[in-house]
């Protein structure tokens, strides 16, 4: 039998090899093509992971090294002044830099509103305020700098606290707030305030009102300078707010007639309420804190979480109570924000119904 043997001309086997080769090249090729886009995916989600989170990375540190400012629209030794310089260095130490505190007096508490609505929305220049000039003023003012609700966002409230009815030396006879009502239906009793159109103004509209006594308002330019006048007997007595006259009411400067709240407070609590004597009457004030419109959200979040281990540390709890203020705070940035709207819409009819005239 014949074996037949197959052989391939050295042509032949050198395309063979070559195609070979080339097969196995283009397979090489598509494996490192395939790890290639692999590898080209990956970095792709990490750069849209680097892109979305870095609000966050940016805003977690972005206090660091820069201070913040707490503007305040009034004196110091006011309700403003006295809370912001209490939680300032603890917001600080919670924040990782330090806190300043800024007195823009004028205005009714507008001026300071004005600068912090101009400032940059970085959540570095802050507004802490009582009710007037974030509900009051810009409602009373022909030509507002700012509108509340529209350039402004708020923080969180920091506390309450209510109104005192204090008198000075100009009635040393006078005892009690039943004896003050009596004397107001026989002639003019002058109450001052911090200023025309703030709370302790709208509170004295009230006490007309409910009274039907000849209560005079007689506003200043903050709170300072009404209580030292009414210490001094010019006017017959003062309702502000009780931060900045409690300590005058303890050691005897002012006599403390009567609180606006529901209950007797914690550091007056000999003092009973208008509510006795005038039932229904309830005039009850908070502290917020504010940073301008467009601020972002993480910003706020992060002050918000800071603000709330502020007011959580005992040692700052103490020295609100020492002032009257009791800490309060809303579950969150958003349902304070539709606490102020509410507040702004109610006090509104209020200012309408007292026919309060507006200011320049």
């Amino acid at each position: 039998m014949t074996k037949l043997t197959l052989t391939l001309n050295p042509t032949l086997r050198l395309a063979r090899t070559l195609q070979d080769a080339a097969a196995k090249a283009v397979l090489a090729a598509g494996k490192r093509r395939l790890v290639s886009l692999r590898f080209a995916f990956l970095r792709a989600l990490l750069l849209a992971a680097a892109v979305l989170l870095a609000p966050s990375f940016s805003n977690a540190q972005s206090f660091a090294g820069k201070p913040v400012t707490i503007i305040v629209g009034f004196p110091a030794g006011g309700s403003n002044d006295l809370v912001a310089r209490i939680i300032a260095g603890p917001l600080g130490e919670a924040l990782g830099t330090s806190v300043i505190v800024e007195n823009k007096s004028g205005a009714a508490g507008t001026i300071a509103g004005a600068a912090v609505v101009r400032a940059n929305p970085d959540g570095h220049t802050l507004l802490l305020s009582t009710l007037s000039p974030i509900i009051v003023s810009p409602q009373v003012m022909k030509n507002p700098s700012y509108i509340t609700t529209r350039d402004l966002v708020g923080v969180n409230m920091v506390g309450t606290t209510a109104e005192t009815i204090a008198i000075g030396a100009s009635l040393p006879n006078i005892k009690t707030f039943e004896e003050l009502l009596a004397l107001s239906k026989t002639r003019e009793v002058t109450l001052s305030s911090s200023g025309s159109g703030s709370f302790p103004h709208l509170a004295i509209e009230l006490l007309i009102e409910a009274s039907g006594g000849k209560f005079v308002h007689v506003p200043y330019k903050g709170a300072t300078p009404a209580i030292a006048d009414t210490i001094a007997g010019h006017v017959d007595g003062t309702l502000m707010d009780t931060p900045p006259i409690v300590g005058m009411v303890q050691d005897g400067r002012l006599r403390a007639l009567a609180v606006t709240s529901d209950k007797p407070m914690d550091a007056l609590p000999n003092v009973p309420t208008v509510d006795n004597f005038l039932k229904g009457y309830l005039a009850l004030n908070w502290i917020g804190m504010f940073a301008p419109n467009k601020t972002p959200a993480a910003t706020i979040k992060q002050l918000n979480d800071a603000l709330t281990r502020t007011l959580a540390r005992p040692d700052v709890i103490a020295q609100l109570n020492k002032i009257a203020v009791a800490p309060n705070m809303l579950a969150s940035s958003d349902a304070f924000q539709s606490f102020v709207a509410q507040e702004y819409a109610k006090w509104g009819e209020v200012i309408k119904k007292a026919k309060i005239e507006q200011t320049d």
